[in-house]
């Protein structure tokens, strides 16, 4: 359910006029005193009440009775004190765009805090929103929700447009995805995308993300149609734009599509697009995510040695852009490669780094369970049973918390595999029955 946003925000005139009588009664003026020759008492206790917006040339004028810079008066931050959280703010931006996630949350952190109680709602916003994108980033989605929500309200306000909003909208979207609330996200990016559109304002660029990470969420749901009809119209407005990372955003989501309907080669052929425009980027860590696809799809093509130099290629990169759910993806996928090739002590002791490195990661659930799996049969393949029968469980209980009827179906043909081990055949049959069943209700 998405929740209704406030209408509680003051208004800037009101604000304007709360500061203006806090700073006149600390001045030690009644309304006449501040009003001069060149206003009556009633006009200033109307800008103080904020029933009128008083000019600029005005506000200067008072701001000048009251000994305060124009801009303080105005929005309640002084020209210094702006400059200086738009250097905070600039830095933390940086910081987020270069994957540095950590440094970029205690970035923003310094910024709202130095905007804290000066009342401009243009810079907390701001503040809000990024310091959100790199929580989430970091693998803290609630946390981030919980800051949207306090952007949402302030965003309410009327100097904040439509895209503004839908930017918001966009965000919890996002992190909604990251914690499994799928239908949560698709309706709030249906609504994000609606706000944007009909706002009239040029968007394209959000609007390209919203599709794109909506694509994502109908992929989740193995709505692959809907999934490809997003990632054609994202890609349609950012080449429009000559947005290069939006192409690359694109064509990686249109390689993730085409992997899952089985198209392989066209798959392999969109990954690499994607990975070309993320190294002109230099943006190593979608590079490193590149590679990790190309390593699954080559290996599904048959070439397990270039597979094997992808993934750790992949690992590689991991490391060096300090992402270890990314590294944790590529250390499953090598660990599956020994498990093929029967190596299971080296299969074990891979899926194990792999998890060890998703703890706590509520939002790489959906990697979780692959490396339970992979555990798991490297420990039935050797005799140790009730180990695997507790990494099936767990892979089972994290497809089920992502509700992945995909990801369960394969929870359950290991439990069947073990119990035929066992010799409990009539456990196995029943097993193999759900997934059969399940799978025949999965729209491919």
């Amino acid at each position: 359910m998405i929740l209704s946003a406030t209408t509680s925000t003051p208004t800037a005139s009101v604000r304007l006029g709360e500061r203006m009588r806090a700073l006149r009664v600390a001045a030690g003026l009644t309304q006449t005193e501040l009003a001069g020759d060149r206003f009556s008492k009633e006009y200033i206790s109307q800008i103080e009440r904020g029933k009128t917006r008083p000019t600029d040339a005005t506000v200067t004028w008072l701001a000048e009775r009251l000994g305060v810079d124009p801009a303080f008066l105005s929005v309640g931050v002084s020209t210094e004190e702006r400059t200086k959280v738009e250097a905070l703010l600039a830095r933390a931006e940086a910081l987020s765009e270069a994957n540095r996630d950590e440094e970029a949350v205690d970035a923003f952190r310094e910024a709202r805090l130095a905007v804290k109680g000066t009342l401009a709602p243009a810079l907390e916003f701001r503040a809000l929103l990024g310091e959100a994108w790199a929580l989430q980033q970091h693998g803290e989605a609630q946390g981030a929700v919980e800051l949207l929500q306090r952007a949402r309200e302030i965003g309410e306000g009327p100097e904040f447009s439509d895209v503004e909003r839908s930017d918001i909208l966009f965000r919890l979207g996002v992190c909604r995805y990251k914690l499994s609330s799928i239908g949560t996200a698709v309706a709030l990016f249906d609504e994000a995308l609606a706000l944007a559109e009909r706002s009239g304002l040029p968007c394209d660029l959000l609007r390209a993300d919203i599709l794109g990470w909506r694509s994502r969420c109908h992929r989740r749901q193995r709505d692959y149609v809907a999934a490809r009809e997003d990632v054609e119209r994202a890609l349609e407005l950012a080449q429009d734009l000559g947005d290069r990372r939006a192409i690359a955003n694109t064509y990686f989501q249109a390689s993730l599509i085409t992997q899952r309907q089985g198209h392989w080669v066209l798959s392999r052929s969109y990954a690499q697009r994607a990975r070309e425009l993320y190294q002109g980027l230099n943006d190593e860590r979608n590079v490193g995510r590149l590679l990790l696809t190309l390593g699954g799809l080559t290996l599904l093509l048959g070439d397990e040695e270039q597979a094997v130099e992808h993934l750790k290629a992949s690992y590689s990169r991991a490391l060096d852009t300090d992402s270890p759910p990314d590294a944790a993806q590529a250390l499953e996928g090598l660990a599956r490669v020994h498990l093929n090739r029967g190596e299971y002590d080296q299969a074990d002791g891979l899926a194990r780094q792999a998890l060890d490195l998703l703890q706590g990661r509520e939002d790489y659930l959906h990697e979780v369970c692959p490396s339970q799996l992979v555990l798991g049969r490297a420990l039935m393949e050797r005799g140790r049973n009730d180990e695997a029968e507790e990494c099936f469980r767990a892979a089972d209980a994290a497809a089920e918390q992502l509700a992945s009827i995909s990801h369960r179906t394969e929870a359950w043909v290991a439990l069947g595999d073990l119990a035929a081990r066992r010799g409990q055949d009539r456990e196995a049959a029943r097993l193999y029955r759900n997934a059969a069943e399940a799978l025949q209700e999965i729209r491919f």
